[in-house]
């Protein structure tokens, strides 16, 4: 259970949140769009970013953008 462990690993990198406009989800919840957030994991789909109540959640990349 690799990710249990996502919240102490090192940051991959950051990127922003550019929009929160979800069409099946409430992402504006626990996403600030215009806040930078560390990036813990990255799939082809998904970014696992610390969001705003402290947790890692996988998110679609489309809502960020690579600040890098």
């Amino acid at each position: 259970m690799i990710h249990t462990k996502w919240k102490e690993k090192e940051t991959i990198k950051k990127v922003k949140c550019i929009h929160t406009n979800a069409e099946k989800y409430m992402v504006e919840n626990v996403l600030t769009e215009g806040s930078l957030y560390d990036v813990k994991n990255e799939t082809e789909e998904f970014y696992f970013v610390v969001d705003n109540k402290g947790h890692v959640s996988g998110f679609y990349k489309d809502y960020f953008q690579d600040i890098n």
